[in-house]
């Protein structure tokens, strides 16, 4: 009976080595915030919106935080820009960037090719890669359900379709306008940058809905703000 017990004592030991196969990978910004990050069909994704305020480089970030300042700015590779909804100090959803600052003002300020301000090692995704994603997750029209966090804690309700089986977990961090540098729709819409452009005062990105399990691909003016996701080089 004793060596039985032994034998039990072991195994659980030797299972309990590998709790940490189990947690989550999380990869750092230049600022020091954490993400976690996921798998989906051979991309890793990180899992959360970037919130990070400088350039790979060390570099800032132009911080705009004034309407009419905002709306100024041109659809160009080089008016740099960000700010948290409504100026405020809540980081759940990340942060609006303008593509030019997405992209590391026209790609000056990062380490990398194609790095913009993702962290070393990551890079701002192509409209190639989105829709590799999107493929992979059954097509536009049901990959949104299967990228949405589930529920109405963020989004609002009906959160149509949204089962966040991908672990991708979109959030409905809204945008901000480029007409106008106002912010819209939190809870109800979330966007995200390529770093494909359509012309020179547009680029390509991806959206989702509260009322639809689609993805939608549009090009948009540079000057907006939108988030921005990240994946593994």
């Amino acid at each position: 009976m004793k060596k039985i017990l032994l034998l039990l004592i072991i195994l659980v030991s030797i299972n309990g080595c590998n709790k940490d196969d189990t947690t989550v990978p999380i990869v750092t910004d230049i600022d020091g915030n954490t993400y976690p990050t996921v798998i989906i069909g051979t991309q890793e994704w990180m899992a959360e919106s970037l919130r990070v305020t400088h350039y790979p480089n060390g570099d800032a970030i132009p911080y705009i935080t004034d309407n009419t300042v905002w709306a100024n700015l041109a659809d160009n590779n080089t008016d740099d820009a960000y700010s948290f909804y409504n100026n405020g100090n809540t980081t759940d959803y990340g942060a609006l960037y303008t593509y030019a600052a997405a992209i590391a003002d026209n790609w000056t300020r990062d380490n990398n090719a194609n790095q913009g301000i993702c962290p070393d090692g990551w890079h701002i995704p192509t409209d190639a890669e989105w829709t590799r994603l999107t493929d992979y997750l059954g097509g536009l029209s049901v990959a949104g359900g299967k990228m949405k966090e589930a529920g109405t804690t963020h989004w609002n309700s009906p959160n149509t379709g949204a089962t966040n089986s991908s672990g991708f977990t979109a959030l409905p961090g809204g945008y901000r306008d480029y007409g106008g540098g106002t912010f819209l729709i939190v809870g109800y819409y979330g966007g995200w940058w390529s770093s494909t452009e359509g012309s020179s005062s547009l680029a390509y990105g991806r959206g989702l809905v509260y009322d639809l399990a689609d993805v939608g691909r549009d090009d948009d003016n540079k000057s907006y703000g939108f988030c921005v996701r990240c994946i593994r080089d």
